[in-house]
């Protein structure tokens, strides 16, 4: 008899509490899937929706191992991860998606690298260096992007080196150099990909970037590009998923360059912030295509219902403590303004504390109604 991978028969361990947990296990909960949790936060956002919530270590093998164990199926949050442990729970017969050996190519942004350039994936030039001497030694050529290739998230770890006095503050580990991107625009399409090699991508969605916090703040779909970029891009994304033979959901983030080209900036490995729009504006949100991926399901359809915008609601400069989203009330008056907020109890300069999705029939409208929300809603203590 067919093992059955969804209802309750299912044990699905889910590594990381954060937002993308607790959205996940939303989805999760229309498939009366059981979701366990672990992270090391007592107060995560997924410690009151799980099926069970476990605190302990994402990095210590035994923890993990202990936590995988009587698992079904594994999936993650988040890349750094201890990977042996997840290798070895594979080796037993469980079920681990993405599977380990993606993650080692993914949480490395050089390896990353390395892997676009022997596959013909287009992407910045680059080079690998282990120090900041090394980079100074070579004497690179302000303005560079300088990326670390293991830890970084959120914007962290990531710097532009404008000009030769920039320097001074260049990261002391191993890291990616790239040369600096003349580009229209950043685009993001998930796609997603199952054990039959079914592959089913979203439409591209445009970002915009906070200019101090180095994360998306706005994202817009449909994206004002041509059909054929729109094409290209899916071509493109399905081919970096199909490369990697990867079972889940994929973000894969592309610069529209001057010229009309586009280049994989970077990837990541799970639901993704440029894919939130998809709960209220997609046949099916990028929460559930994931879940119907790592469960061996067919994928669901793609297609947009509605125009949408995501806006982050990130903690403002100068208040760290008991959050207090300002303005909530009169932005919720306005048409297709719906909220999701993490359940973090405090809040933080940047922290990334919830989400705002506009929906609407048409996108100029979704845009002006986004622009009016960033301004009214203040996160703060």
């Amino acid at each position: 008899m067919k093992q059955q991978w969804y209802g309750k028969t299912c044990r699905l361990g889910m590594v990381g509490g954060g937002q993308l947990g607790r959205m996940f296990i939303q989805s999760a909960i229309d498939f009366d899937v059981h979701v366990h949790a672990l992270d090391p936060d007592p107060n995560a956002p997924c410690k009151d929706i799980a099926h069970s919530f476990t605190v302990g270590s994402l990095n210590d093998f035994d923890t993990l191992y202990a936590f995988g164990s009587d698992k079904d199926v594994i999936t993650v949050e988040i890349e750094n991860v201890c990977i042996e442990a997840l290798e070895k729970l594979e080796n037993e017969g469980i079920r681990v998606f993405p599977q380990p050996r993606v993650l080692r190519i993914i949480r490395d942004k050089g390896i990353q690298k390395e892997f676009y350039k022997t596959h013909g994936i287009p992407t910045a030039d680059f080079q690998l260096y282990t120090n900041a001497e090394e980079i100074t030694v070579a004497k690179i050529s302000a303005p560079f992007v300088q990326k670390l290739r293991t830890g970084g998230y959120d914007g962290r770890g990531v710097q532009l080196i404008k000009r030769a006095q920039d320097f001074t503050k260049l990261f002391h580990a191993p890291s990616v150099v790239e040369q600096l991107i003349p580009f229209q625009k950043e685009l993001s399409v998930i796609v997603a990909r199952n054990e039959k090699g079914e592959i089913r991508a979203f439409p591209a969605v445009e970002c915009e970037f906070h200019p101090e916090a180095n994360l998306v703040e706005f994202l817009f779909c449909p994206s004002e590009i041509s059909s054929d970029i729109e094409s290209a891009a899916h071509e493109l994304a399905q081919k970096v998923i199909r490369e990697l033979e990867m079972v889940g959901i994929l973000a894969v983030e592309m610069f529209l360059t001057q010229d009309a080209q586009l280049l994989v900036n970077e990837i990541a490995p799970r639901p993704h912030n440029s894919g939130h729009h998809t709960i209220e504006c997609n046949i099916t949100s990028q929460f559930e295509q994931h879940l119907r991926a790592v469960l061996g399901l067919p994928l669901g359809e793609t297609d947009i219902v509605r125009a949408g915008a995501m806006i982050n609601l990130l903690g403002a400069e100068g208040f760290e403590g008991p959050v207090i989203y300002d303005g909530l009330e009169k932005a919720l008056a306005l048409p297709g303004v719906h909220p999701h907020l993490y359940g973090k109890s405090t809040t933080k300069p940047f922290r990334k504390m919830g989400h705002v999705t506009i929906s609407g029939t048409e996108i100029d409208d979704v845009k002006s109604t986004a622009r009016t929300v960033s301004n009214l809603i203040f996160v703060k203590s």
